[in-house]
């Protein structure tokens, strides 16, 4: 019984700790699908993460904080894809400067609403996003630990459906894979290549906004510098992973989830496991995964290349 236990509890925290990443990690499949590579999703997590906590403590309201999170983070991307898409700006370094500008100006703001503090402060267990299964199963069953989880646990899971049917049953979704394979072959058809371009790294920034919320107002309940530390680049590695499909990258979250799950349980038994190593599991399996998988991912054809519309 307590084997199956404790195997809820992995099964819960790696759920809990993968939803953000999914986030993060749809978001890269919508803008690299539409040949924009977002390499800033750190960033935009981190402006989200700041933005839903400070907006959920101000307005105790933890829904608004998590939108607010999602207009944050778009507003970052936003800046991306005018770099990229209207001054074809080197993708790669422009997705470096918002990996600068998002902390930085979290900092920033953070400084300014709370008194010169690093933090935010923390939100009542009240105005952190609910759990709706909360009180369903027994307090320690299996199904709880695995189960009662933060609305934005299954929000997630229900992005990946609805982003997977956007991108592959509908005209919008066509228009944006054709704009990520061959951009000027879909100008010649009538589709708005900017448009479109400029659509998927906004909506890429809104989805990582809310992975840096489901962190703030809910895994947590503030916002902290150390609290964004790698987690868009897990989300960047999750959509390498999966070949950059939503299910796929929905899968390779899960895994890193399972990492970290596996972090958190080792970390709190009788085991004596340094905390260093604990805490470079997640990394170290990035790492693999990138090495393994890589080579064999072959992302849109066009995905990185700058478009002119008037060039030959």
């Amino acid at each position: 019984m307590k084997v199956l236990n404790d195997l809820g509890i992995i099964i819960g925290i790696s759920l809990m700790y993968a939803a953000p990443l999914m986030y993060t990690s749809l978001g890269g499949v919508i803008s690299e699908s539409a040949g924009v590579v977002n390499i800033g999703l750190e960033g935009m997590m981190t402006i989200g993460a700041f933005t839903g906590a400070t907006v959920a403590y101000f307005t105790r309201n933890p829904w608004l904080g998590f939108l607010a999170a999602g207009l944050a983070g778009g507003g970052l991307a936003l800046l991306h894809a005018i770099a990229c898409v209207t001054f074809t700006a080197d993708h790669v370094v422009s997705g470096i400067a918002m990996n600068f500008i998002g902390p930085g100006l979290a900092l920033y703001l953070c400084k300014i609403f709370f008194d010169g503090a690093a933090m935010t402060l923390p939100l009542d267990l009240d105005h952190k996003i609910p759990r709706p299964l909360n009180g369903v199963f027994s307090t320690d069953s299996f199904w709880n630990s695995v189960l009662n989880q933060y609305a934005t646990v299954y929000i997630a899971f229900l992005l990946v459906l609805l982003v997977w049917f956007m991108l592959y049953k509908t005209k919008l979704g066509l228009r944006i894979r054709s704009v990520g394979e061959h951009p000027r072959a879909a100008d010649t058809l009538g589709v708005n290549v900017y448009g479109i371009k400029y659509l998927a790294v906004v909506l890429s920034g809104i989805l990582a906004g809310f992975g840096g919320a489901a962190l703030s107002i809910a895994v947590v309940s503030n916002y902290r510098e150390s609290l964004i530390s790698g987690q868009g680049f897990i989300a960047l590695a999750a959509m390498i992973f999966g070949n950059w499909k939503p299910q796929g990258a929905m899968w390779g979250c899960l895994l890193f989830g399972v990492a970290q799950g596996l972090v958190v349980y080792l970390g709190g038994t009788s085991l004596k496991v340094s905390s260093q190593i604990l805490a470079m599991i997640p990394y170290v399996i990035t790492l693999i995964v990138l090495m393994a998988f890589v080579g064999e991912a072959t992302g849109p054809a066009a995905n990185g290349l700058p478009y002119e519309k008037n060039q030959g």
